[in-house]
């Protein structure tokens, strides 16, 4: 089964494929994602990868969680749950 991480501390010049290229050497990578703010298409430091199955992601944790990218050190950790969002009530104009 498919095991998403969280990846912290990024600089804002790492790309996805850079991510995609690390984690290759802990097992297969299914998708990577560096999140960006909307409006200016920056990256905010963080991003998402997912890993093929339980023992890979914990590789990727075992192996990355520290190392240098980009002149940082990432932090690597499993993701949580997105928390549910509170509904806000509409606006009608």
């Amino acid at each position: 089964m498919e095991k998403k991480l969280h990846v912290g501390n990024l600089s804002y010049n790492t790309t996805e494929d850079q991510l995609q290229s690390l984690f290759a050497q802990a097992g297969t990578v299914v998708s990577t994602t560096v999140i960006t703010d909307r409006e200016t298409g920056r990256s905010k430091g963080f991003g998402f990868v997912e890993m093929g199955d339980e023992s890979a992601a914990s590789a990727a944790v075992a192996q990355l969680n520290g190392a240098q990218l980009d002149g940082r050190a990432i932090t690597v950790a499993e993701a949580r749950p997105r928390a549910p969002r509170e509904s806000r009530p509409s606006s009608r104009w």
